[in-house]
């Protein structure tokens, strides 16, 4: 049975732009659950990933709470560094890797910031980047030079480093072939379904509503429930 880890209240943020005010994200409430997949689709501009930096605390807005595991991580006293680097794992559209590192060293250096000995960073690493397909050779590519899917898998295999309970993946397929995005959508949907983590996607591709347990339409900044595909475990 699934489990509420995260619970989004009437959450504002708003930008200045040369024209005036942006209101990126409009007084948007939601929950996602362990176990689960929950996507949020949406046109370019529809706020949909300045959301996700909300949730994972690399923007602040102006109103509104964010509780995970019923800890309000807005409050004066939340500790923001240690919320990103033990409770959530990003995944970028663009990858945000390292390139001048190994895919290894890449999935380590989370690790390292948190404190973890060597021994203990190149082992997990290893076992992390073998799971999501990337072994041999390809431990000690540099990830300026292996493809676009790999890139994916390696930031993947990254967010899951220190073990976060909360996966947040920003149009995880958008820079990738059909048959690759497929494959890193299987990933995704197992570390939900298999692995019993918090996956929340922002996407612009309907088609992972297939693997969706629950799922929003954002559009002007306003968050509204869609019908989901209700996972891959349906």
């Amino acid at each position: 049975m699934s489990q509420e880890i995260l619970n989004v209240e009437d959450v504002s943020k708003t930008f200045q732009v040369k024209a005036g005010e942006v209101k990126a994200v409009d007084q948007v409430s939601f929950t996602a659950d362990m176990g689960a997949v929950t996507t949020i689709v949406g046109p370019s501009g529809s706020g949909k990933t300045t959301l996700l930096y909300v949730v994972g605390s690399l923007e602040k807005p102006e109103s509104g709470s964010i509780e995970v595991s019923g800890r309000d991580i807005l409050g004066a006293s939340a500790d923001l560094v240690r919320y990103r680097r033990e409770n959530v794992g990003f995944v970028f559209q663009f990858f945000n890797l390292i390139p001048t590192l190994t895919a290894l060293e890449n999935v380590m250096l989370p690790m390292d910031l948190a404190g973890a000995s060597q021994e203990k960073q190149h082992q997990r690493a290893t076992e992390l980047l073998e799971q999501v397909g990337i072994e041999g050779r390809l431990l000690k590519a540099r990830t300026n030079k292996i493809s676009g899917g790999e890139s994916q898998r390696v930031a993947i295999a990254r967010a899951l480093a220190n073990d976060p309970d909360i996966i947040l993946a920003d149009e995880p397929t958008g820079n990738l072939d059909t048959a690759t995005g497929q494959m890193v959508i299987d990933i995704l949907s197992g570390l939900a379904h298999d692995a019993d983590k918090c996956v929340l996607m922002v996407t612009h591709d309907e088609s992972i509503l297939d693997v969706s347990d629950k799922a929003f339409h954002m559009s002007d900044g306003k968050l509204s429930e869609i019908p989901a595909g209700n996972g891959s475990n349906s």
